[in-house]
């Protein structure tokens, strides 16, 4: 097995990261890197995570993506996963196609509401996910069309919209993070605005800058993600995703 890691490992690597210390809760990923990413976590740091087959499923064992379960825990029709987000016992990443400065999220449309440009999947459950569970997104292709200064429609809800909200409204809204092909970002700033946490080997913070609609804070120190380990790695090629779908998601 090669030891040299791909741009897409570090992805899974930073996603698992985002479930770390999560508990006994119902992890959600959406995309393939962080399914992968849902499952190492399950299989190293944080085994506690409840999974799903992604339909209607508890699954007792972790097997490969886009691979069959073979051990059926419990019943969880989608009444009940709506009252696990009610009752904030989920940790969901979602994708973007456009995210602001302050966590606002878009999967709605693009362009002005009442005519978009083009329709993309609606609002969905982003906004009861943003404001009742944690929440992280995953943004397979980092670039300025993704992240805008504004985004043409609020799907989910940033920090500064939470801000303005009553406070029985606001109570267990929590963006973790971001993930990118070419970084991990988060909210650690005074104004809960978006702050460059880390790069992926390979990237610098310029490109991170410019491939940014807006100004990003930025340490004066910015380590680089962390590598996965030895048997991190093995369970990620040998038992996740020996098909290697990850790479069909994040190119090196």
């Amino acid at each position: 097995m090669s030891e040299s890691v791909t741009r897409a490992e570090y992805c899974v690597v930073a996603c698992a990261e985002a479930w770390r210390g999560d508990g006994e809760i119902l992890a959600s990923p959406m995309g393939t890197v962080p399914t992968i990413g849902a499952r190492l976590a399950k299989l190293t740091f944080s085994p506690d995570l409840l999974l799903t087959d992604g339909e209607a499923m508890l699954i007792g064992d972790v097997p490969a993506v886009a691979s069959g379960s073979q051990v059926t825990e419990g019943w969880l029709p989608y009444r009940r996963h709506l009252a696990m987000v009610a009752g904030g016992r989920r940790h969901v990443m979602m994708g973007a196609s456009q995210l602001d400065a302050y966590g606002n999220q878009n999967i709605s449309c693009i362009g002005d509401w009442a005519k978009p440009r083009r329709q993309l999947l609606g609002v969905r459950g982003a906004p009861v996910n943003t404001l009742n569970n944690p929440t992280s997104y995953w943004v397979p292709r980092h670039s300025p069309r993704v992240f805008v200064e504004r985004v043409d429609m609020v799907s989910g809800v940033g920090y500064d919209r939470a801000a303005d909200a009553e406070p029985a409204t606001r109570r267990f809204h929590e963006i973790r993070g971001v993930v990118t092909d070419l970084a991990v970002l988060d909210f650690a700033t005074p104004h809960r605005s978006l702050r460059l946490r880390s790069v992926h080997p390979g990237v610098t913070v310029d490109q991170v800058r410019e491939a940014t609609g807006f100004p990003l804070a930025v340490p004066d120190e910015v380590p680089h993600t962390r590598a996965p380990s030895a048997e991190e790695l093995r369970l990620i090629r040998e038992v996740l995703d020996p098909k290697g779908l990850r790479d069909r998601e994040v190119r090196s």
